[in-house]
């Protein structure tokens, strides 16, 4: 496989997983202004759409968008457990939690990424991601380690990479204790420092 990625991007989740699986795969940089990567070719004709991540299988076919991403590598890879089983409660959770981390908190991120927004535009995005790590941190009121319960999923290496984007948005983590420490747990999970290492990002 290979993955397509751009450092700290919410690529970033599906490189983890990856490597929870000790997959076998290659990584190739993406430069999404230019629509290069490292290697000079065109990522317009891997992936339309312009940005990462993007997954290229075996057989040669392209898999975009991450949470399906994240899906099908929990999927094809049931003996690593990262995802509840299909048709159970606890997997609908999962899906809960994935969903609510691409359409709106990593939606409420993009503003403070873009270089021409607006002062105003930035200080109106950093309510707007308060609010959602609000909702994250009752979630994880109740003392569970991982989003979902007990068991690490797919669901926390993409939450985990989003949140952590409040370190380099003039966030502060700790006004939201237990999602600070969540952050803090997968971070050490040896598969996201490999990753990490692997883009530069520690």
């Amino acid at each position: 496989m290979k993955l397509y990625l751009s450092p700290g991007a919410c690529s970033l989740a599906s490189h983890i997983v990856l490597r929870e699986l000790d997959a076998d795969f290659d990584v190739f940089r993406v430069d999404t202004q230019s629509s290069r990567t490292e290697t000079g070719a065109d990522y317009s004709a891997i992936n339309p759409k312009g940005y990462v991540p993007s997954l290229e299988l075996e057989e040669g076919q392209i898999l975009t968008e991450g949470p399906a991403i994240l899906q099908y590598l929990a999927d094809t890879h049931p003996e690593a457990e990262l995802a509840p089983p299909l048709g159970t409660l606890e997997r609908a959770r999962m899906l809960e939690v994935l969903t609510f981390t691409s359409s709106e908190l990593h939606k409420a991120f993009s503003p403070l990424f873009r270089a021409d927004s607006t002062e105003p535009v930035k200080t109106d995005a950093r309510v707007q991601v308060s609010r959602k790590l609000a909702f994250v941190e009752a979630l994880l009121a109740d003392g569970r380690e991982y989003v979902t319960g007990g068991s690490y999923t797919i669901a926390d290496a993409y939450l985990f990479v989003v949140s952590n984007w409040a370190h380099f948005t003039g966030i502060d983590l700790n006004a939201w204790p237990k999602l600070s420490a969540f952050v803090q747990r997968v971070s050490q999970r040896a598969a996201t420092q490999a990753a990490m290492k692997a883009e530069g990002l520690i």
